[in-house]
């Protein structure tokens, strides 16, 4: 990849490795850079994350008929970031592990950004802009991600579904033309990715043909219900709520354009069967390759993670407009929940330092490793020790003590030696 650029690691992810083209490109992007790239990569992802749903709660909360006080639609998108980033069982995998992070923490945010054209549609050419946006988004995320066209694919029907219900007659054909739109565009791409010889390699390599076997979808079934009960019991997504709550205490509504409450209630229970539907899925099509670690490889919710903060806070702004159209006084409420917030943020943040000290550690143990290895290839060797660093549960290069044999032959192309063997002590 460092030789040939982005055509050769295009063409490696499509023949050889997963067929994900989009995929690929992501990788190129921060890979290109070398060292530098992988270390600047978490926080320029995270502020894009940020930055995109920023943009799309400014655009919904008007689109929904709410006036908010200034800063509120950053304090709503700052809090869903922070849940989704560093609320994760094992936010190294889920932020700052590169590989993980374009496959499966940001798909998602980028589904979110292609409904941004339609919160700002307006006009006859707006609407235009914004099918053909979700059509050529639905078509990239195809080859980008798979299970996160599963949760698309869902929630994109089950908005077709209750459309009749929830928008208004003017709205309501566009509207479900882009959901097709959507729809067709992540179809379309699906089918690129999966008649690509990478994805056929990949599917034989992890005896997907099982995947429709008794086995394999009861194992999904006790994994996906392993994964709620974690998720569940989670109290720091409560930080997703209170959020939510505090947007529906302090919204102010304009007559006649808020969606109804019984309206608002069909799309919070129509979530959590989207939630449901899609999360079992995606457990599905990765039973056969992940086996029962399908359960605690949690770098695999974030596909459907989102989904799951985004509906708990429509369920918190919608308990808030209860309590304020019912003339209860919104001062102790507004005050807990502000309190539930800032608990929630430093509770993530003391976990962070923590992180941070053991990445701080790992970074000088792999900068000492990294410079020997090259000065020694420099000087001819061929075959060289190297000692694993593993953090938050990583294992590489020596995965399964040493049956995976190809994170250790990156390595090895890596450093330009024929070999690397797994040493106990560093050089």
């Amino acid at each position: 990849m460092r030789d040939g650029g982005l055509s050769a690691i295009v063409g490696k992810f499509y023949y050889l490795d997963n067929g994900r083209i989009m995929n690929a490109v992501l990788v190129w992007c921060y890979a290109r850079f070398g060292v530098t790239g992988h270390q600047w990569f978490g926080l320029i992802s995270g502020v894009l994350m940020l930055g995109l749903l920023w943009a799309a709660v400014a655009g919904a909360l008007p689109r929904a008929g709410m006036t908010v006080p200034r800063g509120v639609p950053l304090l709503l998108a700052s809090m869903v970031t922070v849940i989704f980033l560093f609320g994760s069982p094992n936010t190294y995998k889920t932020f700052y592990w590169p590989a993980a992070s374009v496959s499966h923490t940001l798909p998602p945010v980028f589904a979110c950004a292609a409904a941004l054209p339609l919160l700002r549609a307006t006009s006859r050419r707006g609407r235009g802009f914004a099918l053909l946006t979700v059509f050529v988004a639905g078509l990239l995320m195809g080859t980008l991600s798979e299970e996160t066209c599963v949760v698309g694919v869902v929630v994109l029907s089950c908005l077709l579904l209750i459309s009749g219900r929830v928008f208004p007659q003017e709205r309501r054909t566009f509207f479900r033309g882009w959901c097709i739109a959507g729809i067709t565009g992540i179809v379309i791409g699906s089918l690129v990715l999966l008649g690509s010889p990478g994805s056929r390699h990949r599917r034989e390599s992890h005896h997907a043909a099982t995947i429709l076997t008794p086995e394999s979808l009861l194992g999904s079934l006790r994994g996906f219900a392993h994964i709620a009960a974690i998720i569940l019991t989670t109290w720091q997504y409560l930080g997703a709520f209170v959020a939510g709550l505090l947007l529906g205490l302090l919204a102010r509504q304009h007559e006649g354009r808020l969606p109804s409450m019984r309206n608002g209630t069909l799309l919070a229970w129509t979530g959590v069967c989207a939630l449901l539907v899609s999360g079992y899925l995606c457990t599905v099509i990765t039973y056969p390759a992940f086996g029962k670690t399908v359960a605690t490889s949690t770098r695999l919710w974030n596909d459907y993670l989102l989904l799951y903060i985004l509906l708990l806070v429509l369920v918190g702004a919608l308990l808030g407009r209860a309590w304020r159209e019912r003339g209860r006084p919104t001062g102790p409420p507004q005050a807990a929940a502000a309190t539930m917030y800032a608990l929630v943020c430093l509770a993530l943040a003391v976990s962070l330092v923590h992180l941070g000290a053991d990445m701080a550690v790992r970074a000088r143990k792999w900068d000492h490793q990294d410079h020997w290895l090259r000065s020694q290839s420099a000087a001819g060797a061929k075959v060289l020790p190297y000692t694993r660093l593993p953090i938050s549960k990583m294992t590489e290069p020596f995965a399964d003590d040493g049956r995976k044999a190809w994170p250790a032959s990156c390595v090895a192309r890596y450093y330009h030696v024929e070999r690397v063997f797994s040493a106990t002590e560093l050089p």
